[in-house]
């Protein structure tokens, strides 16, 4: 058995969720947040047998797609009072993040 931790973007959670419900798997969802942007990501647990991972990680990359977002950055040498304006700058958001982990034990009670 394995356990696959999988970090999705926010606008990626409700279709990931349907297709997995959809395609029988079973999941924990965890709301999380991102370092960078500091936006919702959503972080599934799903437990799975390992003949099944790789139809897992199809699922998942067919429901969860990079795309660019444009975000305004100050520079880092900027003085507040300056009135320097922020530069837009193009960055990728969405996909996925999966870690396949080895499960020494599973119990349900």
């Amino acid at each position: 058995m394995k356990l696959v931790i999988c970090v999705v973007h926010g606008r990626d959670k409700a279709r990931l969720s349907d297709e997995l419900v959809s395609s029988g798997f079973k999941f924990t969802v965890v709301g999380s947040s991102g370092g960078f942007l500091r936006e919702g990501n959503a972080t599934f647990l799903i437990g799975v047998e390992e003949e099944m991972v790789d139809q897992l990680k199809e699922v998942i990359a067919k429901n969860c797609k990079q795309r660019d977002q444009t975000v305004n950055v100050m520079p880092f040498d900027a003085n507040p009072g300056a009135g320097i304006l922020p530069n837009p700058v193009s960055v990728p958001v969405g996909g996925a993040v999966a870690f396949v982990l080895p499960v020494d034990e599973f119990c349900r009670f």
